[in-house]
């Protein structure tokens, strides 16, 4: 079954989490140990990614230890071509939406489809969509953030996405951020749109996965509360409030 596939099967039964593990923030044995404590937790799938830094030979030793460690899907988050891997499970095939920098949109994506079609891995097309303060992603993605408090931004860019045929929409704070994607904008986001919606960037704790879910997420992502914490115990706790009914 292909990875898509089975995120939509996973979606029909509830609410989804997936950890995100930066192969520049550690060692790839690390990364393996992560994946496989984020698998003891109860999350439901495993992104590899970053926004700087990471190498073919990185993404590749990563991706290794990580299949080494789960069964569970791995899919690339990659912030550019060279950060890809032909060991991963599938690849997000995203555009940053609200770059103000054509590489960005669609540029990398070009550079990519050789190797992808090359290594046959799964694409999946996704609207990335950067929302205040962004933090290095928006740098690095030469983003005009979207606006916390004008939630119509978000809404356009995520309709967009879905007429332009893309499976997933992707609401990103940027990893660190002192606080996830507002509430407001999820739900604005959420009412409109007919393809799930992930959520990402400053979800730290249970009640703040919960309060993302609550207002919409279909899938909550997070990552640098276990590079700060190195805590498997808060995250199965965060895992438990995105999936509660």
């Amino acid at each position: 079954m292909k990875v898509l596939d089975q995120i939509l099967q996973k979606l029909r039964e509830g609410k989804v989490h997936m950890t995100l593990i930066d192969p520049a923030a550690q060692k790839p044995e690390e990364a393996g140990e992560r994946a496989f404590e984020a698998t003891l937790a109860g999350t439901d799938a495993v992104m590899v990614g970053g926004s700087t830094g990471v190498t073919p030979e990185a993404a590749d030793e990563t991706c290794l230890q990580i299949k080494e460690r789960t069964r569970l899907p791995l899919v690339l988050f990659p912030g550019g071509a060279a950060a890809l891997s032909r060991h991963a499970d599938a690849l997000y095939f995203m555009s940053l939406l609200n770059s103000r920098n054509v590489r960005y949109l669609v540029g990398e994506q070009r550079r990519a489809t050789l190797l992808v079609k090359k290594w046959g891995l799964e694409t999946i097309p996704m609207g990335y969509i950067i929302v205040a303060p962004g933090m290095r992603a928006a740098e690095v993605g030469e983003a005009d953030v979207v606006s916390r408090e004008v939630p119509r931004e978000a809404v356009e860019y995520a309709l967009a996405a879905e007429y332009f045929g893309m499976r997933l929409v992707y609401l990103e704070a940027g990893s660190g951020a002192p606080a996830p994607v507002p509430t407001a904008v999820i739900t604005a986001v959420k009412e409109h749109l007919a393809i799930p919606l992930v959520v990402g960037g400053g979800i730290r704790t249970p009640e703040a996965a919960r309060a993302v879910a609550e207002a919409g997420a279909d899938i909550v992502v997070t990552g640098t509360v276990m590079e700060e914490t190195r805590d498997p115990a808060l995250l199965a706790r965060i895992v438990e409030a995105v999936k509660l009914r």
